[in-house]
């Protein structure tokens, strides 16, 4: 047995990433500029609201601390929710479905070593995030007040107790889901209710209408608001501890009671949860071994829907492959939950809209709010593609070179690729734009616009997804959300964005001039229609040809690899 302690187990990891540091692949360098840029600018957007917010609080002496107090409360008590979540779908995968398990559970390492090497893998992965966004929180509120550095002292003290209660709880739950379900279908079963909650949050948060705070009429229901956010704040939640001691710190005091009750129970979890682990972990690692059950690969209706689409037997037969891939992963089909939420709130946020207030500028106003639909429903349309659409030949991992073998040419392969992300993007972006310009009010001409230049945008983003997918895959990617972040992931959303640009510019100005004439109840003269008519085809051109470069370089692409 090794008497290492162990951090060494953790030092592959560490490994992993100084190498692929030091061995960049293509796109790395443009990938981490992207995000880190992304990241900056979101960390000080966060700052400086903040610190705003603070600093206009000092005016207001005990109701700026009671507001800061209660903020604190409010942010740690969101977060632990976050975080506990996020623990349980961690850990399944750093405690039961890690692929060095296999070596570690066989070697000869002590139990105790391999949880608090996996609990600490499993707190930095759940952790990081809430870690990332409390830095500029904490910096912007300590600059405001200046606080002093034991104020940032404490914060790190707070902050590490703070998440590892939730993580200890997050394992705890995970150990007796695995030892009643196989780790595999648990996994399947918090993905949909993770993503059923997301659902329910975004939707029962919009319609509650927070903008309505912001009108002159309700200022009497913002006081009775303000009077009832103390509630959640209960006294026996870790969140409360990190908030009181972090506001003590803030106004250079003490709190060591509920610094020591953070410290104390945090310490308590973890040997509980270790304890716990000594005695049930290799039952519920043994049952995570077992494979997952393809039920959908037996429904009996998916063989007489793919022989009766109009294509050829391998198209057909390769549509009913990636519709049972599709359907197998639950992660995949899951997330059209998600969107599907996200789509009701983009359609409520148009039937709330209330443009007739503007009574001089309320059809100019609706008219441009169309074409903001359109580059919005096509933003939405590329995104959906560059996850759903673009990993598409990747997914196919190392199986690809059945396919290369087979005769299957690359032509029917990549079609059927195409083919299979066309149909529900274009419903979903078609619905999407019909939906949003009937609750918009637009007018009949910009309606009928907007749903034939969506169905243009549909085929040239989801062939520039195919096409860019076949040319740079990433076969060897654990999952598909790698390879809609890497090199060609980010390629194909910059020339997603340029080509939305373009078409709803080659749109717009047609459309302007034909609301012009009409608003002056002048009669458009030839030259003026031959002008609309022109940027319209264009429009069309550049959608089509979009379209077509893209797939036939990824034909090109993928015939290029078997040379």
């Amino acid at each position: 047995m090794t008497t290492q302690p162990f951090p060494y187990l953790l030092l592959p990891t560490l490994w992993a990433i100084r190498n692929r540091a030091r061995r960049r692949e293509k796109g790395d360098t443009a990938r981490v500029a992207v995000f880190g840029g992304i990241a900056v600018v979101v960390g000080a957007a966060i700052f400086g609201v903040v610190f705003w917010l603070t600093w206009q609080l000092l005016d207001y002496a005990e109701l700026g601390d009671y507001l800061i107090r209660l903020g604190f409360s409010w942010l740690f008590l969101t977060f632990l929710s976050f975080i506990a979540f996020s623990a349980i779908v961690t850990s399944l995968s750093t405690f039961f479905l890690s692929e060095d398990l296999r070596l570690l559970v066989a070697a000869p390492v002590a139990r105790d070593r391999l949880f608090y090497s996996r609990f600490v893998k499993t707190a930095g992965q759940a952790g990081w995030m809430v870690a990332t966004f409390l830095v500029p929180v904490v910096m912007g509120v300590g600059l405001a007040r200046c606080a002093g550095p034991g104020y940032y002292a404490a914060s790190v003290l707070t902050l590490l107790p703070f998440v590892a209660i939730p993580v200890a709880v997050g394992c705890a739950i995970t150990l007796v889901l695995v030892n009643v379900f196989p780790a595999r279908r648990a996994r399947d079963i918090l993905t949909l209710m993770g993503l059923l909650f997301a659902m329910a949050i975004v939707i029962l948060l919009r319609v509650l209408r927070p903008e309505r705070l912001l009108r002159v009429e309700s200022l009497p229901d913002i006081a009775a608001f303000f009077a009832t956010l103390q509630s959640p704040a209960a006294p026996l939640l870790p969140s409360f501890w990190a908030g009181e001691t972090l506001f003590s710190a803030l106004q250079g005091r003490h709190d060591w009671l509920h610094f020591g009750a953070l410290w104390t129970t945090a310490l308590a979890l973890i040997v509980l949860v270790r304890a716990a682990f000594s005695r049930y972990y290799f039952t519920g690692w043994s049952k995570a071994q077992e494979a997952r059950k393809a039920r959908f690969t037996r429904l009996a209706f998916l063989g007489p829907l793919g022989r009766a689409l109009p294509a050829g037997p391998a198209t057909q037969h390769l549509l009913i492959k990636d519709l049972k891939v599709f359907l197998r992963d639950t992660t995949q089909w899951s997330q059209l939950l998600l969107l599907l939420a996200l789509m009701l709130v983009y359609l409520y946020n148009f039937r709330v809209l209330d443009l007739d207030r503007l009574p001089y500028m309320s059809e100019l106003v609706k008219n441009a709010y169309a074409f903001v639909n359109l580059a919005m429903a096509a933003f939405v349309l590329s995104a959906v593609a560059v996850r759903f659409v673009f990993p598409s030949v990747s997914a196919e991992g190392a199986a690809f070179w059945v396919v290369r073998t087979s005769p299957v040419s690359m032509r029917a392969f990549l079609w059927s690729k195409f083919w299979i992300g066309l149909v529900p993007v274009l419903v979903l972006s078609e619905a999407l734009t019909i939906a949003s310009n009937h609750f918009l009010g637009a007018a009949p001409f910009l309606r009928v616009l907007g749903a034939v230049a969506i169905v243009f945008m549909s085929f040239a983003l989801v062939g520039l997804a195919t096409g860019m997918g076949a040319v740079y895959p990433r076969f060897n990617a654990e999952n598909l959300t790698q390879v809609a972040g890497s090199y060609g992931g980010i390629g194909f959303m910059v020339l997603a964005v340029l080509f939305i640009l373009v078409e709803v510019a080659l749109l717009a100005w047609p459309s302007s001039i034909y609301f012009w004439h009409e608003f002056r109840g002048v009669r458009l003269p030839p030259d003026r229609l031959a002008l609309m008519a022109l940027s319209f085809a264009l429009a069309a051109l550049v959608a089509l040809v979009t379209f077509w470069t893209a797939m036939r370089r990824g034909i090109e692409a993928l015939e290029a690899m078997g040379e």
